[in-house]
């Protein structure tokens, strides 16, 4: 009965028939090692509960995507073709979240092919891997904490070019004007500067400062700002 069930339509004696045990056994170890990767991925980390949700699931997808395919290059390209049609209308994932996708699928991959021992020696590697990596400071800049943006709200009539660069050559080491933005009915200009502050406790005097040179109009300081499409 179950046979009858589970039997494809369009199977064949040339087609190669997936049995209903190895189906549900490659389905539940890639789903324990979804959820593996996500504890990994989560350990000591910051993390949203949807993308965990999605890094549990996707091997288990991935599995069941490969193992349909089976073999037949038909269908493999109609998969593909299919799946470039997938456009993620989220905001832009980070270079770890991108890595961490890939190692879902490339467990999953793994798993649909019917390599269940690969998977999870795999999967036990890159998680420990990225556990690591997750609690070790490698890669950290040790200047990131004095990097800052600043937006500075100017009246039309003054000239952004050079007002504070005498005061950002006082406190900084490095700055840059990356964005001038009209506002307040083209009243006033938002500038947006990207600073390495060389002494921290001297902040809120670069503010004073800062201040007194803008009309006491708004400022904001804030961590680095990042470019949506650097990684």
């Amino acid at each position: 009965m179950l046979d009858t069930i589970f039997k494809g339509l369009f199977d064949s004696e040339l087609t190669s028939v997936i049995s209903l045990t190895d189906f549900l056994l490659c389905l539940g170890v890639s789903l324990v090692l979804g959820i593996l990767l996500a504890i990994a991925f989560a350990f000591r980390a910051r993390y949203t509960k949807s993308f965990v949700m999605t890094l549990a699931l996707l091997p288990a997808i991935v599995c069941v995507v490969i193992m349909m395919v089976n073999g037949n290059i038909g269908t493999g390209v109609a998969v593909a073709g299919a799946f470039s049609l997938v456009r993620f209308r989220s905001a832009t994932g980070t270079a770890r979240e991108i890595a961490a996708i890939f190692l879902a699928m490339g467990t999953g991959l793994v798993c649909g092919m019917g390599y269940l021992g690969y998977a999870a020696l795999f999967t036990l590697i890159m998680g420990a891997l990225l556990a690591v990596y997750n609690c070790v400071k490698i890669g950290v800049n040790p200047r990131f904490s004095v990097r800052k943006t600043i937006k500075i709200t100017i009246p039309e009539d003054l000239d952004y070019t050079t007002v504070f660069d005498d005061i950002f050559d006082e406190y900084t080491s490095e700055y840059q004007l990356v964005k001038v933005k009209s506002t307040n009915m083209g009243s006033m200009f938002r500038l947006t500067y990207n600073v390495i502050i060389r002494d921290v406790i001297k902040e809120k005097e670069l503010i004073d400062k800062l201040r007194v040179r803008n009309g006491n109009l708004e400022i904001m300081v804030s961590r680095e700002e990042t470019i949506s499409g650097e990684l």
